[in-house]
């Protein structure tokens, strides 16, 4: 199909409106956060007139960064890595096996991203203070509680991605393996997970990003000594001032580890998510 000198001159002008829409918020943060705070204060300039990057240096003493980062770090790994395990394992006997109640287990497992995730805030909360009498584990103010619901967003979507992923690939590779004298696990371990790469490193940048920038349960579920990032940043306000420029530093170098995951699997993020939707 030939396209039209019209459409060509559209499909420019809406490419680059999205193109400024998007880089021009980016611009206006990494601008912000290389000038001084007098200047961040005043009428905003698009060019600033003197750069420094000491916001860069004093963002990590004007609260506790480092613990904050530490606290994301391991709750967003601990997260990405039981979901990847759990979601195979789920996924596994969902694109292989016959049983009863599949379909309706498949179902049920997918429907539960039709609902907000603030309708469970108040239900998994109550669990948490209940388990916590019962079974004397400290789940609210913890990095166990906020782990366990982490999982709960990521498990029904990459569950569901993986299981259309593993459909997709010939069942004759595994069979070819247990000839070979191999069990079904060794099957999946050996011959599937290395062939379904593509759609595991989908599933666990869904999974970190969904960690690593969530801010409504990190706000209830943790304290003083568990805040992640997310909730860390709202220390820069105080009743009287906001460094707006150590914010911005800061939001920028939290930005980090998602751009540089994305950057590196991207080429394999899109394969694995077109097969698995398609599926």
């Amino acid at each position: 199909m030939t396209e039209t000198p019209g459409f060509r001159w559209f499909r420019r002008i809406i490419l680059t409106f999205l193109t400024v829409f998007t880089v021009l918020p980016l611009y206006v943060l990494v601008v912000t956060s290389v000038k001084p705070l007098e200047n961040v204060r005043g009428l905003f300039t698009w060019v600033p007139e003197r750069i420094t990057f000491q916001p860069y240096v004093d963002m990590w003493s004007t609260i506790p960064l480092a613990r904050y980062l530490t606290n994301s770090l391991i709750v967003t790994i601990s997260a990405t890595v039981l979901a990847l395990i759990i979601s195979v394992l789920a996924a596994y006997p969902l694109a292989r096996l016959r049983f009863r109640g599949k379909r309706v287990f498949s179902m049920t497992v997918l429907s539960t991203q039709m609902f907000p995730g603030i309708l469970f805030l108040l239900p998994l909360f109550l669990m948490f203070v209940q388990g916590e009498e019962i079974l004397g584990i400290q789940l609210t103010g913890s990095y166990t509680g906020l782990i366990i619901t982490y999982l709960t967003f990521a498990l029904p979507f990459s569950i569901w991605m993986l299981a259309g992923y593993l459909s997709a690939i010939p069942e004759g590779l595994e069979e070819a393996a247990m000839i070979d004298g191999t069990g079904r696990i060794g099957a999946l371990v050996r011959v599937i997970l290395p062939v379904a790469r593509p759609g595991i490193l989908a599933v666990g940048v869904f999974a970190f990003i969904t960690a690593w920038g969530e801010v409504l349960f990190a706000s209830v579920l943790t304290d003083t000594q568990t805040r992640t990032l997310s909730i860390g940043l709202k220390l820069y306000t105080s009743q009287v001032d906001t460094l707006w420029n150590e914010l911005l530093a800061a939001s920028l170098t939290i930005s980090l580890p998602v751009i540089i995951a994305f950057m590196l699997v991207q080429r394999h993020l899109v394969s694995g998510l077109s097969a698995g939707a398609v599926k």
